[in-house]
């Protein structure tokens, strides 16, 4: 054991250095957080809570909603105010330039199809036609801001070549 007067002065705090060592060795898993300027927040939490996100309210306030799509994988939807305080370049205009793709896959054809009705009922719309690729199948679908979602399913054991 060790003490010492941390953190706060005049505070005794007891230390077990076998749980501090332990900590140690625990590493923050990878993940991903892709950061999204949108113009309206509340139409935007609504098309992604239709996509299938929910939100994490622990990370979210009035101007940014922290949508979780996995364990790994979080969208961070910010006001353009709130994400003008991240970067230094403009904001891109998405609803006339694409500035990047960004791709989920599902469990199924099915998983697909019902995402990308969903993404267009919440308000979204689907830029390009669906398309087979024998072992791929994807939609994509453009969320109010013009952030392009392709949503696919992949059966690799179509995939040209075997596995």
């Amino acid at each position: 054991m060790y003490s010492t007067r941390f953190p706060f002065p005049g505070h005794l705090c007891i230390v077990n250095l076998n749980i501090v060592n332990q900590l140690k060795l625990i590493k923050m898993a990878s993940q991903v957080f892709i950061n999204l300027a949108v113009a309206d927040i509340s139409k935007s939490l609504a098309f992604y809570t239709q996509l299938g996100f929910t939100n994490n309210p622990q990370f979210s306030d009035d101007s940014t909603k922290c949508m979780v799509w996995s364990e790994s994988i979080f969208v961070m939807i910010m006001t353009h105010e709130k994400f003008s305080g991240f970067v230094t370049k403009p904001i891109a205009d998405t609803k006339n330039y694409t500035a990047a793709l960004f791709a989920l896959s599902v469990e199924s054809l099915d998983k697909v199809n019902e995402m990308a009705e969903k993404g267009v009922a919440a308000g979204g719309i689907e830029p390009v036609p669906f398309a087979d690729y024998g072992f791929m199948q994807k939609r994509n679908v453009e969320d109010p801001d013009g952030h392009i979602w392709e949503i696919f399913y992949m059966d690799m054991s179509k995939f040209p070549g075997g596995q």
